[in-house]
């Protein structure tokens, strides 16, 4: 049996990136903070799991990030258009 090679999760890394700079942007941290810090934290493990090379744990972590990041993005959305902000 020969070495299994898994490929580095680039494509994950930038969209979970992505993910949290849009939540971000549109106040996530204070408008959906469970969320917020989910993703935050997925994100920042799966970085670290990517700099180890366990590329195959940090694909799982930056998807589990962009997915909450996403959750976060929308749901504070929602909450500040309830408000009355402008996004």
């Amino acid at each position: 049996m020969g070495c299994v090679t898994v490929r580095a999760p680039n494509d994950e890394y930038a969209l979970a990136k992505a993910a949290i700079e849009s939540a971000k942007a549109v106040q996530a941290v204070r408008y959906s903070s469970g969320y917020w810090h989910q993703a935050e934290e997925a994100f920042r493990q799966a970085k670290i799991l990517y700099n180890n090379r366990d590329y195959e744990e940090a694909k799982s972590l930056f998807i589990k990030a962009r997915l909450t990041a996403e959750k976060a993005e929308n749901s504070a959305r929602l909450i500040r258009q309830k408000n009355g902000d402008i996004l």
